[in-house]
């Protein structure tokens, strides 16, 4: 007895000295000042990292687009090559290019001399030669008509896709050379606009009506007109922006991957920091996502309708987008990924019970029908196995009861 009450008192004393002692890790010490510091740096870093990640995260995959677009013809004609099927835009060009040939061929004035003249002939009965010119109207309108539909078919034509090809891709090469500081060609700067010569594509349409009977047409001079593309006082900022992409084209998407990465190594709880990054990741995308939406809505609306019908003008601006959405819409998902992967992996709750489910569900569809012992001896000894008894009423093995 008094064995243990002196046990008892011995270590009351050690306790008490060692309470009594400096902590090598407290006030007295540095250490743990030093490391607090340090894990707070490490802490504020990390941070500032991720934020920076999922900021410039967007702006890659704009850089990326961009660069895409403005330096690589091919994949400028693959973007735009879609909208010569679309039903808008031909009905646009359609409209456009008939105008412009009414513009330079005067069917009315032409339909009323001709009358005129008939009207004059001796041989024409006077009662007809008084109604020929109230014919100029109606002819008129029908000539009207038959070229709309004749440039209709040809803007749904096959050779009208091989025509907005070329077309795409001169013009592009020469927007190229302009964004370059290198003007000329089909495309140039005049005063505050830069401009598409259309005169090619009227000359095509042109042959084409000819060989269709319309004779009229070659009648129709070569045209100098063109098509406004842009304003140019944003060209220098275009030119600067340019080749801006070119130099973070390819290197801002690394840098983003550095960025997150960094963030993530330099926490002190990885998984929490991936967690956050990856949501924010999707979240700066799906911010992206709503900043197109509106930039859609404001090109739609500030499109002049002479130019492109609202439906012609979404179409353009979601065909010219459309590689920009689903590059957004893969990072959304691939932090998204990300996200569920740190979470699932985590003492959440939550996550704790679908672990524990999942593990459940692979050991049940691991684990094969349990054999009864007598089957498995008689599978040894070569004899017909024995049906064992059941202690409840389930069974282990199927037939067995």
């Amino acid at each position: 007895m008094n064995d243990d009450v002196n046990e008892v008192e011995r270590l009351r004393a050690r306790v008490a000295e060692l309470e009594n002692q400096p902590s090598a890790h407290g006030a007295g010490g540095t250490p743990a000042r030093r490391t607090g510091h340090r894990s707070a740096w490490w802490a504020v870093s990390s941070a500032v990292l991720l934020t920076l990640a999922c900021v410039l995260a967007p702006l890659s995959a704009v850089a990326v687009w961009a660069n895409a677009q403005i330096s690589d013809t091919d994949a400028y004609v693959q973007t735009v090559a879609p909208l010569a099927e679309d039903p808008a835009v031909q009905s646009a060009v359609a409209d456009k290019v008939t105008v412009l040939i009414f513009d330079n061929l005067d069917i009315e004035q032409i339909t009323t001399d001709a009358l005129n003249t008939l009207a004059e002939q001796p041989n024409v009965p006077p009662r007809a030669a008084a109604l020929l010119p109230g014919l100029a109207v109606p002819i008129t309108d029908g000539v009207k008509s038959f070229t709309r539909d004749q440039v209709g078919a040809f803007v749904a034509s096959p050779q009208f896709a091989r025509i907005w090809e070329e077309v795409n891709r001169a013009a592009h090469t020469q927007v190229d050379k302009l964004l370059s500081g290198n003007e000329g060609g089909a495309v140039s700067a005049q005063g505050d606009t830069i401009t598409l010569n259309l005169g090619p594509i009227v000359a095509q349409v042109k042959d084409r009506l000819v060989a269709q009977g319309f004779s009229l047409a070659q009648n129709i001079p070569p045209v100098d007109q063109s098509f406004v593309l842009v304003q140019s006082d944003a060209i220098t900022s275009a030119q600067s922006f340019y080749q801006l992409l070119n130099n973070l084209g390819f290197w801002l998407p690394v840098i983003v991957v550095v960025l997150f990465v960094g963030g993530v190594m330099l926490a002190r709880d990885r998984r929490r920091a991936l967690l956050k990054g990856a949501l924010g990741l999707t979240g700066a995308m799906i911010v992206l996502g709503v900043l197109l939406a509106l930039a859609r809505s404001w090109y739609v609306g500030a499109t002049p309708a002479d130019i492109l019908t609202e439906n012609a003008a979404g179409s353009v601006f979601d065909t010219l987008v459309r590689f920009l959405r689903t590059a957004l819409r893969a990072t959304a998902v691939l932090g998204l990924v990300l996200a569920l992967a740190a979470f699932l992996t985590g003492p959440a709750s939550g996550a704790v019970r679908t672990r524990s489910a999942f593990s459940a569900g692979s050991a049940v569809s691991g684990r094969g029908p349990r054999r009864p012992a007598g089957a498995r001896a008689a599978s040894v000894s070569g004899s017909t196995p024995t049906a064992p008894r059941c202690a409840s009423a389930y069974c282990c093995w199927p037939g067995s009861c």
